[in-house]
């Protein structure tokens, strides 16, 4: 899979489609390759774990693909739904391209799980993980498991708790 073919696609290099920006184009590319090598950094330390790298780099790239159909002006996100949204959203679209597998890891990133959209297996749960200590809001920040874990506290306990299991498992 050319997954910077995908990203291109709805994140063109120049200020052509209705919601894109170039800022947004940089911001998404940084978030998702912060990810992707904190992804690949626990394949790469956690050998037992039966994974496939190639698909957690790929869909790590992709799993913010539908930020730009979001409300979010201040990381340059100009869409009509709300940030919430963003994950079931990318899986609408990578679904569209072929990639039913990449979608459910896009839908089932967002805090630890939304209802309905727990991150199931070992691929999802690893990315939903990573993507954790990243803020698009805050692009240069790497959070510690303990700043992750007290900004998920707002979202209620058994997220927390969750995020603690996959740090005892990930780490």
């Amino acid at each position: 899979m050319d997954y910077q073919a995908i990203l291109d696609k709805y994140y063109p290099q120049e200020e052509n489609g209705e919601y894109q920006s170039s800022a947004l184009r940089r911001l998404l590319l940084k978030h998702s390759r912060q990810v992707a090598d904190r992804v690949l950094y626990i394949c790469d330390h956690h050998k037992e774990l039966p994974v496939d790298r190639q698909f957690l780099e790929e869909a790590a790239m992709l799993h913010d693909i539908g930020v730009f159909r979001c409300d979010a002006p201040s990381i340059y996100c100009h869409g009509t739904e709300p940030y919430i949204k963003h994950g079931p959203i990318g899986g609408e679209i990578l679904r569209k391209e072929g990639f039913p597998r990449h979608a459910r890891v896009a839908e089932r990133h967002t805090g630890t799980g939304l209802p309905g959209y727990e991150p199931e297996t070992l691929e999802e749960q690893i990315i939903c993980y990573a993507d954790k200590f990243y803020s698009k809001s805050s692009p240069d920040h790497v959070r510690t498991v303990l700043e992750t874990a007290q900004s998920l506290e707002k979202f209620g306990a058994e997220g927390v708790k969750t995020f603690l299991a996959w740090a005892e498992k990930f780490e």
